[in-house]
């Protein structure tokens, strides 16, 4: 059976902004059921129009760009509460791949109605378009990051973010979270070869800062971690949930 939006369990996450009672009526409206799909699925594929916008309530995915030669780029991940396919919504076709790492439960809504949301839900549209301004921040903090951070900094940088952000989810505690990716991918969005990768979380898990083993990331020094990003220790600001 489909989850109820009023029995969401991400409702009263700390990353999120809690529904209005009006919001939430709209979003049991708005919701037109669940997927489920298994570890390697494509969700959606570049290229493609899909009639179906999703939000992962459970489950973790990549999203990813090909180059014609059949290289790949990890844009970004995909963790619980992240939309998925609005460029396709707005730009008529995805602009990227998401493929789902876990097995993954998605909410479907259809995207047929995204411009009846504009028209008659301003604030839950504003809230799109906050994401899609967030997602863009992001992308600007990634490319800064491969642009200018050492290997190092990068590798610490990623996994400072994906823990902070993890924890509010309730994901990680206690400097332990599960991380099921595989360690090329997460080189792959910070432009490293897998070998430098490897040679950084040895030298990071030997300090004992932090280690990524079998898909568990363990944090024994969140400070120190951040010092080697070069940043601070600031919590995702709370967002809305879509």
């Amino acid at each position: 059976m489909a989850t109820n939006c009023q029995n969401c369990p991400l409702r009263g996450r700390q990353l999120f902004v809690d529904l209005t009672s009006d919001e939430l009526d709209f979003m049991k409206e708005f919701k037109i059921g669940e997927l489920s799909v298994d570890a390697g699925t494509t969700v959606l594929l570049e290229g493609s129009s899909s009639p179906q916008l999703y939000t992962a309530l459970y489950g973790m995915g990549l999203r990813y760009k090909m180059l014609d030669d059949g290289r790949r780029q990890v844009v970004n991940f995909v963790f619980p509460g992240d939309f998925i396919g609005l460029q396709a919504g707005v730009m008529g076709e995805m602009q990227h791949t998401v493929e789902a790492t876990t097995n993954m439960t998605l909410c479907v809504f259809s995207r047929s109605e995204i411009w009846s949301l504009f028209k008659h839900q301003p604030e839950r549209a504003y809230d799109l378009t906050w994401l899609a301004a967030q997602e863009e921040h992001f992308l600007g903090e990634t490319l800064a990051t491969v642009g200018q951070r050492n290997g190092a900094e990068r590798i610490a940088w990623g996994l400072l973010k994906i823990y902070l952000k993890g924890e509010q989810l309730g994901l990680a505690k206690d400097g332990v979270m599960k991380l099921s990716y595989k360690q090329a991918e997460i080189a792959d969005a910070l432009g490293l070869s897998l070998v430098h990768t490897n040679r950084t979380l040895k030298s990071l898990r030997e300090k004992q800062i932090a280690a990524w083993q079998n898909d568990i990331l363990t944090i024994w020094d969140l400070e120190g971690l951040a010092k080697i990003a070069g940043t601070g220790l600031d919590r995702p600001k709370p967002r809305p949930l879509f």
